[in-house]
């Protein structure tokens, strides 16, 4: 199902986004996913079945995907967002390490600042840590200016 919000903006349901799938009882993690290459939301759904498979990451829930315009370099596709909670055991350090292998594993390129990717991760939140350091920032520094965190996350909240 899709639900217009604006001109360029709009919602998909559908599949495993959104879903919730267990009720949370350690630390949660929120990363935002993303992407504009390729078949996207296909991809969203085989990282939540990967994600599931992790020794120490539970799947809780899932947000409704959001196709809105780049920002930063807009002469691209139209991106695919969302949001995953999940919970872990492994330390923020540790997940970042694990995103990273997974937006990998599934072609990721950095070419420039803002460029086209087949997916980005990026660990928004991490309970209520905060991180700084030269590899990683929790929460993430631009989480509350991005429509394609914060009208996913309002959906995500209602499931946690």
């Amino acid at each position: 199902m899709k639900k217009l919000l604006a001109p360029g903006l709009a919602l998909y349901f559908g599949g495993l986004y959104p879903r919730s799938f267990k009720k949370p009882e350690g630390t949660i993690a929120i990363l935002g996913l993303g992407g504009n290459i390729g078949d996207v939301p296909r991809r969203f759904g085989k990282l939540a079945l990967q994600l599931a498979r992790h020794p120490r990451v539970r799947l809780i829930a899932t947000a409704p995907i959001l196709k809105n315009p780049p920002f930063g370099y807009a002469s691209q596709p139209d991106f695919y967002n969302t949001l995953i909670a999940v919970e872990t055991k492994l330390s923020p350090k540790e997940l970042l390490r694990f995103v990273l292998r997974l937006e990998r594993r599934h072609k990721r390129v950095r070419t420039f600042k803002n460029a086209p990717r087949t997916l980005d991760i990026d660990i928004i939140f991490y309970g209520d840590r905060t991180v700084k350091s030269e590899e990683l920032i929790i929460p993430h520094p631009h989480w509350s200016e991005r429509e394609s965190v914060i009208i996913p996350l309002k959906y995500l909240l209602e499931r946690l």
